[in-house]
């Protein structure tokens, strides 16, 4: 995968993503989170972990302007953000090309702009040679590295990802990990990202948050100490292996918080 320069620092805002006691509370009453306070800083990989139903993915919601706080400040630094799905949720009738191409079709870009967008896009996921594959004809791992090159083309200062690699196998898991580490390294925007898989937040981020049962609050908080960029063979080390155990046991006790 060929990963372009990082950028040059910018005087831009450094907080990208800044809640202060967010909470959500839905018409039937149900409160979906409650006193949250989180940041996201450029340069900075934020993972969620807890349990199901905790308001993980309204984090991102609510980040990406789908759902509104009932309470308190959700700020959002940047119009340019990118969001990647659980699910590749391409058009089945485009192929790789036109998928990543939608986008920036939608913000009226030039055809030679978002086509010199999708081609930087599709080289970065490794998906070169692919342009004309349709959907049905891409392993799972490709459609998730399509989708992702869709969003690139945004050039997003903030990326919020909701459990995109949560259906792969554990190989093709580790192998998307490792891309969009090299992704991050290479373009430093701010990333909010939601697992289930304690492993996967830990190898990602810089820090991982821990929430309760619902209503969602954030019960800890865990800065990663293995350096940018991060050696695959961290995850067979004993420190790594000492932080994955700490974070699940927060999140066992945050389960009944």
């Amino acid at each position: 995968m060929a990963i372009t320069e990082p950028a040059a620092p910018t005087t831009e805002a450094t907080t990208l993503l800044d809640f202060r006691d967010v909470q959500l509370t839905y018409p039937n009453g149900t409160i979906a989170l409650s006193g949250v306070d989180l940041r996201v800083d450029r340069g900075e990989f934020v993972t969620v972990v807890g349990p199901s139903g905790c308001g993980k993915s309204t984090l991102l919601r609510i980040a990406s302007g789908l759902e509104q706080a009932s309470h308190g400040d959700a700020a959002v630094a940047t119009d340019r953000v990118g969001y990647v799905f659980q699910d590749a949720t391409l058009l089945p009738w485009r192929d790789v090309q036109t998928n990543v191409e939608l986008l920036a079709e939608l913000q009226w870009q030039t055809k030679a702009e978002r086509r010199a967008k999708a081609k930087q896009a599709i080289d970065l996921v490794g998906l070169t040679g692919f342009e004309k594959h349709l959907p049905r004809q891409l392993s799972g791992g490709m459609r998730m590295r399509t989708s992702l090159a869709r969003s690139l083309t945004l050039d997003p200062e903030l990326f919020l990802f909701d459990e995109p690699f949560g259906a792969l196998d554990e190989i093709t898991r580790e192998y998307l990990n490792d891309e969009l580490l090299k992704l991050f390294a290479a373009r430093r925007f701010g990333g909010l990202f939601i697992t289930h898989s304690v492993s996967e937040a830990v190898y990602l981020s810089t820090k991982v948050i821990v929430m309760s049962g619902r209503p969602g609050r954030i019960v800890d908080a865990f800065d990663v100490p293995f350096p940018m960029p991060r050696d695959p063979e961290i995850r067979y080390t004993a420190e790594y292996a000492a932080l994955v155990g700490e974070v699940s046991h927060a999140l066992r006790e945050g389960h009944g918080a």
